[in-house]
């Protein structure tokens, strides 16, 4: 928990800066614009220069104009969609994390246990298991431990030591499907915002144009894209993750009935 929570407050302070960094340079787009105007003045000998160069300026604009849509669309209420971000991409980082960690040769764990008990050294089983990381190696312990007891209780108690594991690989979870759904939820939000304000100019002017509506209307869609893209970048974390859970389950059922199986054979348990 200690290295999640510093994962949590070194990208929280990197999205506060990355947005402090917007709103201060918001009063540099008017300075921007009017040297964009004095380069448009010398266009024959501007032109040439940028042919030279297209890459480094396509590169640079799209940077610029992320940040400009983002100071667009309300610095201040899309921070809401960032910090959004940063804590549904923490969070699956630490699944991500913990679940590499969980992952381990299954066939190889399994063969030295099986060649142990071939043996009849329950204990060297026990040592095999116990040394080796992993929910698969946990489970096959825990069976070990009681295989004294007879092959139904070690069955019952990798059943339900299994149900425990599964529940360690979930943890965390449901905070990443808040955080997918928290940030679509947060764009509706600008967009709603967004049309209050173009109402309340059109209120103000008293005429229906273009001119009055735009600026409300452009909150409305820079938030609702946002909130979005955030909700599609975590949904593809969310769905990885849960492709590593299913394959770790997986391999926790195959081990614990490979683990009977060897039991059965070696004739340990009643």
């Amino acid at each position: 928990m200690k290295k999640f929570f510093a994962i949590v407050a070194v990208m929280g302070m990197m999205t506060f800066g990355i947005t402090q960094n917007m709103v201060a340079q918001e009063p540099a787009a008017a300075d921007s614009a009017a040297t964009e105007q004095v380069e448009e003045a010398a266009a024959p000998a501007v032109d040439e220069v940028a042919e030279a160069a297209p890459v480094v300026e396509e590169s640079g604009s799209l940077h610029k104009e992320l940040k400009t849509k983002f100071i667009e669309g309300d610095a201040g209420f899309m921070s809401l969609v960032a910090i959004a971000l940063v804590l549904g991409l923490a969070f699956c980082i630490e699944r991500i994390i913990y679940l590499s960690l969980a992952e381990v040769n299954t066939k190889k764990l399994m063969k030295d246990i099986e060649a142990k008990l071939a043996n009849k050294d329950i204990e060297g089983a026990k040592q095999v298991a116990k040394n080796t990381r992993g929910p698969v190696a946990s489970i096959c312990y825990q069976g070990l431990m009681h295989v004294d007891e007879g092959l139904d209780t070690v069955d019952r108690t990798v059943t339900a030591y299994g149900g425990v594991q599964a529940g360690y690989l979930e943890q965390n979870c449901s905070w990443i499907t808040l955080f997918i759904a928290m940030a679509p939820s947060l764009g509706f939000l600008g967009t709603v915002i967004g049309m209050v304000m173009a109402f309340d100019k059109i209120q103000q002017a008293g005429d229906i144009s273009p001119t009055v509506v735009a600026g409300g209307m452009k909150v409305a869609l820079i938030t609702t894209i946002f909130g979005i893209v955030v909700a599609l970048i975590l949904q593809v974390f969310y769905n990885f993750i849960l492709a590593k859970i299913e394959s770790i389950t997986s391999n926790m059922e195959d081990a614990s009935i490979q683990l009977l199986d060897m039991v059965t054979k070696a004739k340990i348990a009643k």
